[in-house]
């Protein structure tokens, strides 16, 4: 594909734009293809500043909509890496990294390899590292979460950096409990529809589950 090689395309696909698989182009990478309604306005009217406010509202709105159900529910559906899902959700919002699939694989391998290493190591039900200071298990338990969690995403061909986050967020024991991992893994699941939903609607036609389809 005019002198690129298949490892260039591909990541191209999973940081930048996924539909760089289907297409055929030079130079840099187009605008999104096929944006429409709000988005497309924004984009035609100031470029990459219009890109800037789309990324503002849309990462407000998801994460607003989370906070008010955990607020509602009383539950931590709200966590820091889910920040970071949604700036990727409206930043990049064809890449194979923020698709729902890399989402959900990402954040619920990260969560399990964490709750094993927990296990492992005893911690599981411990007060966390943030309240009890590291220990040489803790600091096994989370280099070994991290290292693991990047291994099997890249296997998976499902990278998404915030998982990263997530892992260690289990690994020092800030969430620790099946209930509350559950909870976790729920709001992952909220905020990868809401914002799913919210990109569709204003415009973008991100991917239904992986990246190019």
């Amino acid at each position: 594909m005019f002198g690129a090689e298949q490892r260039d395309i591909d990541q191209i696909a999973e940081y930048a734009d996924s539909s760089i698989r289907q297409m055929v182009r030079t130079g840099s990478l187009a605008p999104i293809a096929g944006r429409t309604g709000l988005n497309r306005w924004l984009y035609d009217r100031w470029g990459n500043r219009g890109n800037a406010i789309y990324t503002a509202l849309g990462s407000l709105l998801t994460i607003a909509l989370s906070g008010l159900l955990a607020w509602a529910l009383d539950e931590p559906l709200v966590f820091p890496s889910l920040g970071a899902t949604a700036f990727l959700f409206f930043e990049t919002p064809m890449a194979e990294v923020a698709s729902i699939r890399n989402t959900l694989i990402g954040h619920t391998v990260a969560t399990v390899v964490a709750f094993v290493w927990l296990s492992v190591f005893g911690l599981v039900g411990d007060l966390s590292a943030i309240d009890t200071g590291f220990t040489a298990e803790r600091v096994a338990c989370v280099a070994l979460s991290l290292a693991c969690t990047g291994g099997f995403l890249r296997l998976l061909r499902a990278a998404h950096p915030p998982a990263g986050a997530t892992t260690v967020i289990v690994s020092i024991g800030l969430l620790t409990t099946v209930g509350e991992l559950a909870i976790l893994l729920a709001g992952v699941l909220v905020l990868s529809a809401a914002a799913w939903s919210l990109n569709r609607a204003l415009g973008v036609p991100a991917p239904a589950w992986s990246g190019g389809k």
